[in-house]
């Protein structure tokens, strides 16, 4: 079990975040103890990454990312393509409309960053 700072620090968030986030996702259930302290079991860490990733990474809102972790809905990234049937996956793997949806975004990135050069280059 780990505390709230040994998390935050681990996954590289303020500690106010993960709160915010345990307040907004019901299924994240950290162990208190007493005065309030918070202890992050393995589950919730791996929990916490998931997060991360959908909102930090995928581009998802708060939202979309609690639909997609609750499997309701259909929770995309902005811009994505259309889910597909697909088997179900375990928790660790996305699916493959997520896979997509990441890549789309990465593009548009790697396309504005080019531009960017470009411009630099021909100035």
């Amino acid at each position: 079990m780990r505390t709230i700072g040994e998390v935050a620090k681990a996954l590289g968030l303020k500690q106010h975040v993960l709160r915010y986030w345990e307040e907004q996702f019901p299924m994240l259930k950290p162990l208190t103890r007493a005065g309030g302290r918070r202890y992050y079991r393995a589950e919730d860490i791996a929990l916490l990454a998931r997060i991360d990733q959908l909102l930090h990474r995928e581009g998802y809102t708060i939202r979309g990312a609690k639909l997609a972790l609750s499997g309701k809905g259909e929770a995309r990234a902005p811009e994505s393509a259309p889910a597909a049937a697909s088997a179900p996956r375990s928790a660790t793997m996305p699916a493959e409309d997520e896979i997509i949806a990441a890549i789309r975004i990465l593009r548009r990135h790697l396309e504005s960053v080019r531009h960017r050069l470009v411009a630099a280059l021909e100035d």
